[in-house]
């Protein structure tokens, strides 16, 4: 039996302009984008809502918020995925790449639990068994500054959904927490820490980057590469940052801090990661560049919902008003991110790529996700 879906009177997002129209999908695939409308059986009239292509995640850290809801409260992680995998097709978003840490990083209190490969293999257990709405793809963020990084790293050998390492780096005083009073000021709030228990995180952290950090860097660069994985780098602050990812191998670079690190970044051929709160805020929570400066600089090539998911939409259409171009605000979050981790069969409103589509209706003073599909099938 065919199975198909009709939207007509719709405004179609596609790579480059917005028409208004109809769009055909028939068996997970779409066939048919016209300019007309249509009263064909079943088709639904889209009441010139938009209909754009389904919104690829590279980075979130929203399943960590499931998997521990309160401190030191952890739910059982098949009902955390699930619950993860309801919020992220209720906004819009189609293939997301699950970010988990790996490198346990001792705090003043205790270590990080080395939870990524248990994860992992439950992410890898579901999907196996069709029991997700949306696409999930694994992105490992690999902690240099940490004493464990080499052994978890060695777990991941048999799984099949890595596509994706990052190489972290929060050692103090540099990257993200180059200035000491705001690396302090989080890490004794996030942690509960006293002045003595921050003072000895403060110098294991040191210790442990002395010891093991290019022994770590070197094996995530060669997990990447055995495992096939695209390479990014993250919170890049100076031009020398950006260099030494190039000669890396890296192709992406998220959440850069600073407009020298980004444009940098352009000039080598980096495709620059930004995240949606900070867009969406005009600023950054930790006190690196705005996005939306970067945005006006025409400095931004994909936008992470990082830890807000219902932020990426609202993002990608706040920066189709800044640069008065809904159809490249929209690329940010469906066809750049697909196609630099090589998925060329989604992102883009066009034949015979995958029916994984977004409607948006414009509501009030805001805008709101309608309807999800994926492979053709309505999930939200």
């Amino acid at each position: 039996m065919t199975n198909q879906v009709i939207f007509t009177n719709a405004r179609l997002v596609l790579e480059d302009e917005v028409i208004s129209g109809t769009i055909i999908c028939s068996n997970g695939e779409i066939c048919e984008i016209s300019e007309k409308n249509t009263n064909a059986a079943g088709a639904i009239d889209a009441e010139q809502d938009y209909i754009i292509p389904g919104l690829v995640e590279l980075h979130t850290d929203n399943l960590e918020r499931h998997i521990e809801p309160r401190p030191k409260i952890n739910w059982p992680l098949e009902n955390a995925i699930i619950a993860h995998d309801s919020e992220l097709a209720s906004v819009g978003i189609t293939t997301v790449f699950d970010a988990l840490r790996t490198g346990t990083v001792p705090s003043g209190k205790d270590r990080y639990l080395q939870y990524a490969q248990q994860v992992a293999g439950s992410i890898e257990a579901l999907v196996t068994q069709d029991n997700l709405k949306i696409n999930h793809l694994v992105h490992l963020r690999a902690e240099v500054c940490s004493e464990t990084l080499v052994e978890e790293l060695e777990t991941f050998k048999e799984m099949s959904l890595v596509r994706l390492v990052s190489i972290m780096d929060h050692t103090p005083g540099q990257r993200q927490f180059c200035d000491l009073e705001k690396f302090k000021s989080y890490i004794i709030g996030k942690n509960n820490l006293n002045e003595k228990q921050y003072n000895f995180h403060y110098e294991k952290l040191l210790a442990v980057k002395e010891k093991h950090g290019q022994i770590n860097l070197e094996a995530a660069i060669a997990s990447a590469n055995s495992f096939g994985a695209i390479k990014a780098s993250h919170d890049d602050t100076t031009v020398e940052h950006v260099r030494n990812s190039k000669n890396l191998g890296i192709s992406l670079a998220e959440f850069p801090t600073t407009k020298e690190a980004a444009v940098e970044c352009k000039n080598l051929g980096i495709l620059t990661i930004m995240g949606a709160p900070n867009l969406m805020r005009g600023l950054s929570h930790s006190g690196n560049v705005s996005a939306i400066e970067l945005a006006e600089m025409d400095l931004i090539d994909i936008i992470s919902s990082d830890y807000i998911p219902s932020a990426l939409f609202l993002s990608a259409f706040k920066l189709g008003s800044v640069w008065g171009n809904l159809a490249a605000g929209i690329k940010t979050v469906t066809l750049n991110p697909a196609h630099a981790l090589n998925l060329l069969d989604r992102g883009a409103l066009k034949e015979k790529l995958r029916a994984d589509l977004c409607r948006v209706t414009e509501y009030k003073n805001t805008i709101k996700v309608r309807e999800t599909y994926v492979n053709g099938q309505r999930v939200a």
